[in-house]
């Protein structure tokens, strides 16, 4: 899965080199006002696949608004700009609330730890703020965007079925092959949490993948019955599948939301800008800028800009 919540061994304190770990993007549109750089220099970081780079780019543009020179440095995982971040040479990430909430859990309690992160969001973040303070983080403002597992059935099947959440699937008590990742008859919040908090008859897991095509075609084509996505992709339309609600809220909240440097954080004009974001994001507009970037191949700093313009935030 992309966000995983199997924590690798890491150390907080490394100051890394991040330049060679991955490249500014200096090709990224401008959206800075003539005010640009009056309040010095940010660099926003992150994850290296679609969804983080749109996000890296939105808070970009935001802080170029803001007056701010904004450099983006994007990194293949966590682990290496986790500490970067702490350190300072990262200012802000976007991030996903729950992840990164178990992320510092385990960090300072061990890997071992009882998953404290829940199915709500000002819950959440209440409950990692004095995590994040210890390890010098500061955690802005959650947006209703939510990227999180979600399990997809054809539209044909859901309708055939009065289907629209995963309650009502368990209700059918029909015997269902899924479609997901190799770990997920592990993983507590894929078939255990499925059999468990729906009661699901999962006869078989095909380790397909999280959202890959392979894991749609499957559905698609009625070899799985139900299979393991994103709640922001975009693409489900095409394979003519829908998401069944999460009613029992067996995912945990992973709202998208800026993690800032304490010390950059003191500034706070980081927060207006980015919280401004926070406040219209949701998740079906995260779906569609993921589909422009993915299936239209249009550049992240344009998808971007077209949607902080279309919000009059930029």
């Amino acid at each position: 899965m992309r966000k995983t919540y199997s924590i690798f061994a890491l150390t907080l304190g490394l100051v890394l080199a991040l330049s060679a770990c991955g490249g500014d993007d200096d090709s990224a549109s401008q959206a800075s006002s003539p005010a640009a750089s009056a309040k010095g220099e940010l660099t926003v970081g992150g994850a290296n696949f679609t969804e983080m780079l749109i996000m890296q780019q939105m808070y970009k543009q935001l802080l170029e608004k803001a007056g701010f020179t904004v450099k983006v440095q994007s990194v293949d995982n966590r682990e290496l700009y986790a500490p970067a971040l702490r350190s300072g040479e990262i200012d802000v990430v976007p991030e996903y609330l729950a992840t990164m909430t178990e992320y510092l859990n385990h960090a300072k309690n061990g890997p071992d730890a009882p998953t404290i992160a829940t199915s709500d969001a000002a819950e959440t973040v209440n409950l990692v703020t004095p995590l994040a303070q210890a390890y010098g983080l500061v955690v802005l403002n959650p947006s209703q965007a939510v990227d999180s597992n979600a399990f997809a059935v054809t539209k044909k099947f859901a309708d055939e079925n009065g289907l629209k959440t995963l309650s009502d699937l368990g209700a059918l008590n029909k015997p269902i092959v899924l479609a997901a990742t190799e770990e997920c008859p592990q993983r507590p919040f894929c078939q255990p949490g499925l059999e468990k908090t729906y009661g699901l008859n999962i006869t078989k897991v095909e380790p397909l993948g999280f959202g890959s095509t392979q894991t749609k075609q499957a559905v698609k084509e009625g070899t799985a019955q139900l299979g393991l996505v994103g709640t922001t992709d975009g693409t489900l339309d095409q394979f003519g599948l829908v998401i069944l609600e999460d009613d029992k809220h067996l995912q945990l909240a992973d709202n998208l939301v800026p993690f800032v440097n304490a010390k950059s954080a003191e500034d706070p004009a980081i927060a207006s800008a980015l919280n401004q974001l926070s406040s219209v994001l949701t998740t079906e507009d995260l779906a569609q800028l993921n589909l422009k970037v993915d299936g239209e191949r249009m550049e992240p700093a344009d998808v971007a800009e077209a949607y902080l313009k279309d919000k009059g935030l930029i």
